[in-house]
């Protein structure tokens, strides 16, 4: 962020391209360090299956961002007529590649494949995105190895608040496997109060006007105004959503509730910064279980 930019932003505001850029300054040089152990470099294989516009560009920043901190990165663009069974068997061959710690397999899958099969197919400890289902119930009962990106982003947004979570209310609004789910798994392993809140609650305004800390993920541009919000509330907004006119915003109406917040994450330059850092470093953590760094977990 330009140093201009970052002057104009409003006390409030928590800068997440700032905190992810000092996050992964440390994350680098972790991985020059085992790197130079190790004598190889980790190695993160991104899987793109079709030309989904969107997915195209999150996979380049993605690898970019790999480049930049010393990751070797390994890119299969792949057509979207392949059958399921053929894209299982590229996930063993990498599941089997000494040369690659982390798999991504980058959503969407085209309609005629089952993504929970395919996210199946991936070695659990090569699951950098964290969305296998050992490493789902390893965060449920708090023994984890690879945290959901975005959740474990959110995390460290909050820390980076001075906030500590235990006995606060937190409230989770959406209940995805990629961001609500584990978002309050995460909180309540920190000792948070957690409600998650999905389209069947009722008297959502009263519940999100209680929390301590709020997580909204639900896809619905400006939704969350000053009546959902408690004063004094950190506000976390996953939601990314296009309007009309090309412009980007989140599912909170920001500039309704700036004032009267803690803290509040932007869109963009807030949550997404530090999902592509977390995936970084669940790759630096990969790479160290695969060359004998860390130990193998129990």
């Amino acid at each position: 962020m330009k140093k201009n930019e970052q002057k104009n932003l409003h006390p409030n505001v928590i800068n997440g391209r700032a905190l992810a850029h000092d996050f992964l300054e440390s994350v680098k040089k972790e991985i020059e360090a085992q790197s130079a152990e190790a004598k190889r470099a980790p190695g993160l294989a991104t899987v793109l299956v079709g030309d989904h516009p969107a997915s195209r560009i999150y996979v380049e920043a993605k690898r970019r961002k790999a480049e930049e901190m010393g990751i070797e990165s390994f890119h299969y663009a792949i057509e979207d007529n392949i059958s399921e069974a053929d894209l299982v068997r590229v996930i063993s061959d990498l599941n089997n590649d000494p040369e690659i710690d982390g798999i991504l397999v980058q959503m969407p899958l085209p309609q005629h494949m089952n993504a929970r099969h395919v996210l199946c197919a991936i070695d659990p400890l090569k699951d950098v995105d964290g969305f296998h289902p050992e490493n789902a119930g390893r965060l449920l009962i708090g023994n984890p190895i690879f945290i959901p990106c975005t959740p474990k982003g959110v995390m460290h947004l909050i820390n980076g608040c001075g906030i500590d979570v235990q006995g606060k209310h937190a409230v989770v609004v959406g209940r995805s496997t990629i961001v609500g789910k584990p978002m309050a798994a995460l909180l309540t392993n920190e000792d948070a109060t957690v409600t998650l809140c999905h389209q069947y609650t009722q008297d959502l305004e009263k519940i999100t006007s209680q929390a301590d800390i709020l997580v909204v993920a639900i896809g619905q541009a400006n939704f969350f105004g000053k009546k959902h919000i408690k004063p004094g509330a950190i506000v976390v907004d996953v939601g990314i959503n296009r309007l009309a006119d090309g412009t980007v915003t989140g599912d909170v109406n920001t500039n309704a509730v700036i004032d009267i917040v803690k803290g509040i994450t932007p869109v963009p330059n807030g949550v997404g910064p530090m999902t592509i850092a977390m995936l970084m470093d669940n790759t630096r953590i990969a790479h160290a279980l695969h060359t004998g760094l860390m130990g193998m977990p129990s």
